[in-house]
């Protein structure tokens, strides 16, 4: 008998449900990462967040179960799921206002190997932030807050990069500035699960379907381009109506 030669995917979440109080936010969600990036989309109050603060281990699932690179990691304590090699980019950033850019990521700083995220690769890959470095979290832009949280996350050299609303706030410029970076992440084997409402942004990085989210499930796999060309399909699964964007 043939074994299956399928690589086993990095991010598995099979059925998994959540509640908050008594609200039934995660009704039997399931997705596959196996490589490259992963695109979420959804209208607000659709469960993402709610989705990658589960994996994240900050909020408990009830039933299912999450496994990361072969292993069940469901309902680990965050550390413990940080520790395994996943990194999380929060909506709203959660920088802290008081410590400065360095002091971040040497706080956040995890060893890697040769080629390992150090603080100083994060300079050179954001090089505003080296103008800041001993700037205080609270002082910084919402851009820059931006990049400072993705520069932390990368610190502590994860085999994913869990994003939450990324572009939230951001200016078209410090946007594309974003996307380049994102895309230089890709090209360097960085795994990223996206969690998104700007559409241009999202689609911009991620050349395959889109998941679309609706009432705490997977409802739909729909490619990028074709929900950006068919305000139709864009409205009756994201509620948009124009091609500005999932929401914003």
């Amino acid at each position: 008998m043939e074994q299956s030669t399928e690589p086993e995917p990095l991010l598995k979440v099979e059925n998994v449900h959540v509640y908050l109080d008594s609200a039934h936010v995660l009704q039997g969600t399931s997705l596959t990462l196996t490589h490259g990036v992963l695109g979420i989309v959804g209208r607000n109050g659709m469960g993402k967040t709610t989705l990658v603060r589960t994996i994240m281990g900050l909020i408990p699932a009830r039933r299912g179960q999450i496994r990361f690179a072969g292993q069940d990691i469901t309902n680990l304590k965050t550390y413990q799921i940080a520790g395994r090699g996943i990194a999380y980019v929060p909506q709203g950033r959660a920088v802290f206002p008081s410590l400065s850019v360095h002091e971040h990521l040497k706080v956040a700083a995890r060893t890697g190997g040769a080629d390992s995220w150090t603080p100083d690769r994060v300079y050179q890959l954001f090089p505003r932030l080296a103008e800041r470095r001993r700037f205080s979290g609270g002082s910084l832009s919402g851009g820059e807050q931006q990049m400072l949280a993705i520069g932390r996350a990368l610190v502590t050299n994860p085999k994913l990069l869990v994003m939450d609303e990324p572009s939230e706030g951001l200016s078209p410029v410090i946007l594309a500035h974003l996307i380049e970076t994102c895309e230089l992440l890709i090209k360097q084997q960085m795994h990223i699960l996206l969690v998104e409402q700007n559409l241009h942004f999202v689609s911009s990085l991620v050349r395959d379907e889109l998941l679309i989210m609706l009432s705490g499930r997977i409802a739909n796999r729909v490619p990028g381009q074709v929900l950006l060309q068919d305000q139709a399909l864009r409205e009756r699964l994201l509620g948009v109506a124009l091609d500005t964007g999932a929401g914003h």
